[in-house]
Formats: C-alpha cells, structure tokens, sequence
C-alpha cells in the first residue's frame, strides 16, 4: 500500500504556483518584510497575503512580527524532505528506465537481427 505524505503534498502544491517560487527565491539571501517581499510582484495585497499562507501551511515559510513590521523567512527543512524524495525517486525511476531501454533494444534484435550491433 502507498504510503501518503500530506506535508510533502503540501510543499509540491505550494511549489507548483510560479509566485511561489519566486517569493521564496527572494528569501534566499535572507528575512524580509511582507512589503520588501511583495513589491516586485503586480498583485493585490489580498493575493499575495494568500501566496504567504499556503508557503505557511507547507512549512516553508514562516512570519514573525518585529515592532510593527512582519517579517517572512524560508524554512529549509521541507524542501530537503522534497529534494530527498525526488533523489530516491529519481533513483528508481533511472534503473527503471534503464532496464526498459536493455528490454527495448533486445527486441529490436530478435525482430531485425542483421542489426546487431
């Protein structure tokens, strides 16, 4: 039986949205305000208050207040949890291929074997 991961659900749905991403590549080099991070994007401030709340609800981000300012900062352990998940996968997905590509190129000789190579 397939063993679901509702927060690595989370962090891929949060990672699917191209604002997203592009907020949380603005956090890289480091906390900023929400109006230092939304000032690059054309959207009302209801819709990026949204974007913030699903990076929230995956983990990926979290705000604090300082005096009367929010800050916003990226949490790197989800994404370590979504880089190992897709090493393993990718893993597996190689030998698989590999292993289609070997049973492909056999039958391609007992159809043609004057092809061998």
């Amino acid at each position: 039986m397939v063993k679901y991961q509702p927060s690595l659900d989370r962090v891929f749905s949060a990672l699917a949205d191209p604002t997203r991403r592009a907020i949380l590549t603005c956090l890289v080099a480091g906390p900023r305000t929400v109006g230092e991070l939304a000032e690059p994007f054309e959207i009302s401030p209801s819709g990026f208050s949204k974007h913030l709340r699903v990076l929230e609800r995956a983990g990926l981000l979290r705000q604090h207040k300082r005096g009367r300012e929010r800050f916003c900062e990226v949490l790197v352990e989800p994404l370590e949890e979504a880089v190992t998940w897709l090493e393993r996968h990718r893993e597996i997905w190689n030998s698989s291929l590999d292993a289609f590509a070997e049973y492909a190129e056999q039958l391609q000789i007992k159809r043609n074997p004057k092809r061998k190579k």
